[in-house]
């Protein structure tokens, strides 16, 4: 490549150094995790990096790591671009494979936990309003890193996915899975982080607590009969936080456990290993 002899010794050296960045070969960016719907992909880029999926940014940590999940139905098909002070600098499409749902049907429940009347629509609507803002806290935290454990023991009783007929009316899917056990049995954190929602008694979830782990990913805990930990409280994984009930919508004690990253719901069960004995 052949300069100019009259570009100034200044913009001739501002020009080499741009050179030699570009010529510089890019951080190879990592992306781990389960390919599948209700799953969820840790990457690593290079500090400072940018990253788009699909056209929307996701938040990168100050340490390079992103979540990338995927809600019960989300399409198959996905782009994923890295830039660097707006410029492109990565491209990679892959494709999620599809999973097939059970359908679960419970009955015996009370009609007005299926089919709520007026008088507490209000209250649901606050209650929403609530959880929604519980899982907007977007701090650039990582307590993920280290892995999840069951935050408790029993059996599996509900899985994810599944779509429930309730007293032999079809609603919405389920979006966590279910571990039944006796009323008063310890409830730990799977992952640390920072307590969001603390709430006694919700309509539908009763007991119900909420544990952001950073980036945005957190786990809810619902139908608690008692709840250990308080909002703004720092957890770390193993710590206990609230104890199995039997509260607001079910039909026996079990804790309902789910995760959600922004917008997506994830299959809690994909980051644990088998239920233990």
């Amino acid at each position: 490549m052949i300069f100019s002899s009259n570009i100034k010794g200044s913009s001739f050296r501002g020009l080499l150094l741009l050179l030699l960045l570009a010529l510089q070969p890019a951080m190879a960016m990592t992306l781990e995790g389960d390919y599948v719907q209700g799953g969820m992909l840790i990457g690593q880029v290079e500090p400072g990096s940018q990253v788009s999926v699909n056209g929307k940014s996701v938040k990168v940590s100050k340490t390079g790591e992103f979540l990338v999940g995927f809600d019960r139905d989300a399409p198959l098909q996905y782009k994923l671009v890295v830039s660097r002070d707006g410029e492109p600098r990565q491209t990679r499409q892959f494709t999620i494979k599809a999973r097939e749902y059970q359908i679960q049907r419970i009955d015996g429940l009370p009609p007005s936990k299926v089919t709520p009347p007026e008088r507490n629509w209000e209250r649901i609507k606050k209650e929403v309003a609530l959880v929604k803002q519980a899982r907007e806290l977007n701090e650039d935290r990582t307590d993920f890193l280290n892995g999840f454990i069951w935050p408790s023991k029993g059996v599996i009783s509900g899985v994810f996915g599944s779509q429930r007929i309730l007293n032999g009316k079809p609603r919405r899917p389920h979006y966590g899975v279910d571990v039944a056990a006796p009323v008063g049995t310890l409830v730990v954190a799977p992952a640390a982080g920072v307590v969001t929602l603390a709430h006694s008694d919700m309509f539908y979830s009763g007991g119900t607590l909420i544990i952001d782990h950073g980036l945005q990913l957190s786990s809810s805990f619902l139908h608690l009969n008692k709840i250990l930990v308080q909002e703004g409280q720092v957890v770390k994984q193993g710590d206990p936080i609230a104890e199995i009930g039997a509260t607001g919508r079910v039909t026996g004690p079990h804790l309902d456990w789910r995760m959600n990253l922004r917008a997506a719901r994830i299959d809690p069960q994909l980051l644990v290993p088998p239920m233990p004995e």
